[in-house]
Formats: structure tokens, C-alpha cells, sequence
């Protein structure tokens, strides 16, 4: 294959990839809509989504902006935040907060699957969805490997700074946070593939949320609602 070839091939998967996400997208209204409510257990509407906020009372907060998963970077920022304000400016425990995030657009390679354990990265073929290959294996990893990366993962550069896994950054102080909206139009669309049916999916997911997963309604008021508290925002 020539580079023109090449360069053709990429720019399809790219265009299928968007085009994929503009029609989940297009659907969000309808899914929403038809989606039952009971992630609203955890509760009601205004400032009661804000248990999380509540809880950085760190001098220093930052709010990791990463709708796409970008191989683990956003998540060595992280920890990059974390580590330095400890080793260079003598950070004490609880003096600083991170907050990361976990949504995106399906069919682009979101963030979005960070937040599901193990389970359901084999049994949904998460690593297909996202099209992230084990080196190895040349085949979709079956595991989260962005909360627990190991040797040779396919992210954090090839697992070599594990210590920007998820689990790892949440018992450096980060609070993991996932877009109901966004986590409702990924359900219809698995379901489009042919995995399962909305709301099957979504039950399912719920309750494999990987340990400390915190869901808020939107991830656009969430942002606002940690700038209006005073925490740094990062995009990443």
C-alpha cells in the first residue's frame, strides 16, 4: 500500500469513527427521554448532585477535562499534579485534589469506558468498541487497563508508568466522575451493535462501575459547577 493509500485508509476510519458518533449523538434526545431515572436515587436535582464537590476540601484542586481516553495521558498529568505538589512544594495527605473524567462521544475513543470494571470490558468486548489492541496478542484487550495498566498494556506507554492508574490516583486523592448523558448514548448505541438491549446494557453497567465512580447528570455542568467552587480547570 502507497502512502497516498495509506493516508486514504486512515482518513475513512477517521470520517466512520466521527460519523458513527454524530448518529449516536443525534439519538441522545430520544434516549434520554425514554431512559428510566433511578441513578437519580442518588439524588435530587440542584445543588444535591454536588456530594462530590463537597468532598475537595484540598488547598489545591484541579479538574482533569478528558473526554477522550488519549492512551492514559490525561491520567499521567494527574498524576503528575498529585506527585509534584507532594515531592516539590510539600504537600500534606488531603491537601490536594484531582477530579477525572470519564464520557466522550461512542465510537470515538472516549474516556468513557475507564469508569466500568473488569467484568465489563470482557463481556461487552470493550476493547473492540475502542479499538485498543494488546500488543501481544495482537486482539482487543479483555480488561480495564487504564485502572490497573501493567507491563506491555497498549496505554501509559506500554504500562511503564502504571502508577497513573486510575486505582492508584484515586488513593492519591482524585475523584472520578461519569456523564449520565454521555453513558445513555454509548447504551444505545452497544445496543446497536448488537450486545444487548438499552436497558439491559445500562443495568448491567451500573452496577460494574469501577470502586468510587461517581455519576453526574452532565459533564458540561459539572465543569461550571467546579469552576464556580474554585477548582483549576485543565483540559486535557
Amino acid at each position: 500500500m502507497d502512502a497516498n493509500q495509506s493516508g486514504s485508509t486512515h482518513r475513512r476510519g477517521f470520517l466512520g469513527r466521527v460519523t458513527a458518533a454524530a448518529v449516536a449523538l443525534a439519538g441522545l434526545p430520544q434516549i434520554l427521554n425514554a431512559a428510566p431515572r433511578t441513578w437519580q436515587t442518588q439524588g435530587g436535582a440542584g445543588s444535591e448532585f454536588d456530594g462530590w464537590l463537597d468532598k475537595l476540601t484540598g488547598k489545591h484542586r484541579a479538574f482533569f477535562d478528558a473526554p477522550l481516553h488519549g492512551d492514559g495521558l490525561p491520567q499521567i498529568h494527574a498524576f503528575n499534579y498529585l506527585a509534584t505538589y507532594k515531592s516539590a512544594y510539600g504537600a500534606q495527605p488531603g491537601e490536594v485534589n484531582a477530579v477525572f473524567t470519564c464520557y466522550g462521544a461512542p465510537g470515538l475513543p472516549a474516556s468513557m469506558p475507564i469508569a466500568w470494571n473488569d467484568a465489563i470490558w470482557e463481556k461487552y468486548r470493550v476493547g473492540e468498541l475502542i479499538n485498543l489492541v494488546d500488543p501481544a496478542s495482537k486482539k482487543p484487550v479483555t480488561r480495564n487497563v487504564f485502572w490497573h495498566p501493567r507491563a506491555g498494556d497498549p496505554v501509559l506507554f506500554g504500562g511503564s508508568v502504571a502508577v497513573a492508574g486510575v486505582a492508584n490516583l484515586v488513593g492519591m486523592g482524585t475523584t472520578v466522575l461519569m456523564c449520565n448523558n454521555a453513558f445513555m448514548a454509548w447504551m444505545g448505541w452497544m445496543a446497536s451493535k448488537g450486545l444487548g438491549t438499552a436497558a439491559d446494557i445500562e443495568k448491567d453497567i451500573r452496577a460494574n462501575l469501577s470502586p468510587g465512580v461517581v455519576t453526574v447528570p452532565a459533564m458540561v455542568i459539572a465543569i461550571e459547577r467546579a469552576q464556580g467552587r474554585g477548582v483549576a480547570y485543565n483540559r486535557q
